[in-house]
This record gives C-alpha cells, sequence and structure tokens, in this order.
C-alpha cells in the first residue's frame, strides 16, 4: 500500500474560496494554499495556519487566482503583517500584477495593485517564480505550461491567456482610477493600503429526458464577467491522484485547456476530482465541459450568502452529465447546498454527497 497522500480541503470562507492542499509522503508533508476568502473569513484562514507545527511552516506555492474580493482579501490581510510574522513560507507566489503584463498594457485594479504592493515588498523573489517572474498564462498556440514541485506534484496550467487579460485591462483601469490611483502604481497603492483598517493586522477584520437537458442547457450560459475570466487555474497531479483546481475560470478557455490534455484515442479526461469553477455558478459551467472530463468527485466552495451558490441548474449539470455516479462536497450546509443532501429514490442519475459537520469546520478531501 501506498505510502503518498493527496488530500484537499475546503477551509469555511464564507463565499469566497480558501483551498489548503496537502500531499507528500508520510514523514514528508508537502503543502499549496489556494486563495484566502474574503475578510471576514479570515480569522479562518489564519486559525488553520496558526497551526501549522513551528519550524515547518513552509508551503511549497501560494496561489492567488484572481482579483474577486471573496478570493483575494484574506491574502492581503495576510501579507500585511511583517514577513517575519507571517503563519506560512511560501516558496513561490502565483499572481498576476500590473509588472508581469505590461507588455500587453496589463492593469492593476484596485485590489490588485494592494497585493503587487505587498509582494514587491514582502516576498518580490518568490513572486512568480516557476514562470520567471513573468505572467502565469498560457499562450494559445503553445504546450501548456507545466510546474513540477517539490517531491513530484505536477501542476499543468490551463488558465488564463492572454485575451481575457487585456479584456480585463480598462476595468481595471476604471477601478483604480476612482481611488485615485495610477495603474500599476505600486507606492501609491501602498500608500492607501496601510490607511485601509480592515487590511491592519492589528486592527483588521480578524441523465434525464430530453427536455430536462434542452432545459438545462437554456440556464447554462457562457461567464462574461472580466474578472473571472483572468483566474488562474491548473490540473494538479501526484502519484497517480489528480484534481482539476478551476478557480473561477471561464469555461471555454478550461475546454481549450483540457482538449489538449486529453489522450488520444480518448474522448475525456480521467480525473479524481474537479473545484467546479466559480462556487458552482451556471455561468461556468458548459455541457462541451462536462463531457471532456470523467470525474468521481466534484468539489464547491460557497456557503451561498451572497450570490445564492451554488446554482441548482450548475449542479443539474454536474449530476446529468457525469458518466459516474458523482459524489458532491460542498463546504457548507446551507439551504443552498440542502437539495442535495440526499439523492431522489426513483431519480435516474443518481449522485452522493457530503457536508461540514459545522458551519465552522472545513470539509477535506483524500484522493
Amino acid at each position: 500500500m501506498s505510502d503518498s497522500y493527496f488530500r484537499i480541503e475546503l477551509l469555511p470562507a464564507n463565499q469566497g474560496d480558501a483551498i489548503w492542499i496537502e500531499y507528500g509522503k508520510k514523514g514528508n508533508q508537502r503543502r499549496i494554499l489556494i486563495d484566502g476568502g474574503p475578510i471576514g473569513a479570515y480569522p479562518t484562514l489564519v486559525d488553520k495556519l496558526n497551526k501549522l507545527p513551528d519550524g515547518d511552516k513552509r508551503v511549497e506555492l501560494l496561489v492567488v487566482t484572481h482579483v474577486d474580493t471573496d478570493h483575494i482579501e484574506g491574502i492581503i490581510r495576510l501579507l500585511a503583517q511583517k514577513r517575519s510574522n507571517w503563519p506560512i513560507e511560501p516558496e513561490d507566489i502565483w499572481f498576476n500584477g500590473w509588472r508581469h503584463l505590461k507588455k500587453s498594457e496589463m492593469l492593476g485594479g484596485r485590489e490588485g495593485d494592494f497585493l503587487s504592493a505587498l509582494i514587491s515588498r514582502r516576498a518580490f523573489e518568490e513572486w512568480n517564480k516557476a514562470f520567471n517572474r513573468k505572467a502565469v498564462i498560457v499562450e494559445p498556440e503553445k504546450p501548456l505550461p507545466v510546474v513540477t514541485l517539490e517531491d513530484g506534484m505536477k501542476l499543468t496550467l490551463l488558465s488564463p491567456d492572454p485575451k481575457r487579460l487585456q479584456d480585463m485591462a480598462d476595468k481595471w483601469a476604471d477601478d483604480v482610477e476612482k481611488h485615485g490611483l495610477e495603474p500599476g502604481d505600486i507606492d501609491a497603492a501602498w500608500e492607501q493600503l496601510v490607511e485601509i483598517t480592515k487590511y491592519h493586522p492589528e486592527e483588521g477584520l480578524l441523465g434525464g429526458p430530453k427536455n430536462f437537458t434542452d432545459e438545462l442547457k437554456k440556464q447554462l450560459k457562457t461567464d462574461q464577467s472580466l474578472a473571472k475570466g483572468t483566474s488562474i487555474a491548473f490540473f494538479a497531479e501526484f502519484e497517480g491522484k489528480s484534481c482539476l483546481f478551476l478557480g473561477d475560470a471561464h469555461a471555454d478557455i478550461i475546454c481549450e485547456s483540457i482538449k489538449k490534455l486529453i489522450p488520444i484515442g480518448q474522448t475525456r479526461l480521467k480525473v479524481d476530482a474537479v473545484k467546479l469553477s466559480h462556487h458552482g455558478s451556471r455561468h461556468n459551467i458548459s455541457e462541451d465541459l462536462m463531457k471532456l472530463i470523467d470525474a468521481k468527485h466534484f468539489l464547491v466552495s460557497t456557503n451561498g450568502s451572497i450570490h445564492k451558490h451554488p446554482d441548482k441548474h450548475a449542479i443539474a449539470a454536474v449530476i446529468q452529465w457525469s458518466i459516474r455516479k458523482p459524489t458532491l462536497w460542498f463546504n457548507y450546509l446551507t439551504k443552498y447546498t440542502l437539495p442535495w443532501a440526499k439523492a431522489p429514490a426513483n431519480g435516474k442519475k443518481q449522485f452522493a454527497s457530503q457536508y461540514p459537520k459545522s458551519d465552522k469546520e472545513s470539509i477535506a478531501l483524500e484522493l
């Protein structure tokens, strides 16, 4: 029996994402953190990180997928502390800021420039190291970038592409100008950052019938959100186990990337798990995507408090178009996730579901 492990933990991050990954072999733990949730969920995040043993705070990778507040605020709050007080020691930080995308006129966005200012001052040498400190990006006409972390965790980048980054530029410029900043002005962003109470370490907020299928397709629309289109997404593989971490990425770019990974002669990419994009939004899933993957587990991170996620049509798509009986993993039991607590006895498509014991506890899947 193998002594290796690949464990995915969805922290209770309110409406956002904070994903803690552990992998490796017994006695030699490796770690990845994806996003930090909104500021209101920061106490949960820091409690988790503070439990790391003294002398063993290393994290192989910190990924900030994109600049939506429900993904980035917890990381800003975390890195606002002096480097010596960080509860983790990241070997690499993936985040697309102004300096990486200047050639494509990428602009920062207020939160993006805040985080850029923090990384620049606290961890410049660890900023996008795997990409030679350039943009974390998928070039359409080139092979997908592959990064291998310590002990063999293989990450294949799926998103974003240059077009999404360029499309975001004008919106980010408008955003920072409203706050009296120039796009990419890290010094000005830093000055504003230190004035914002919420980020201060001392003061901050701690299968069915055809008519069903046709109706389902009508409800699944392509997401046009610019920020989500820039989301970093990747395929993680370790010791024969795998998971698609989709951030808030658009379904169309994920489809194009997955097609490059499907073995010759096959029509689907076999994976153990999929962290669904955008908290189970119907705008970030499609029939095309579901028909490109063969997965057992589907993970949803949200309490539904703001956007009422997960969307029933997105979860219906997972159940309808999965070729195996799927298991749905939710990090909250709320009125928005309760409908899938039990599969109907007479349902043509069966599924299973998993929930945490309480709203203050995370839920973890060990592959």
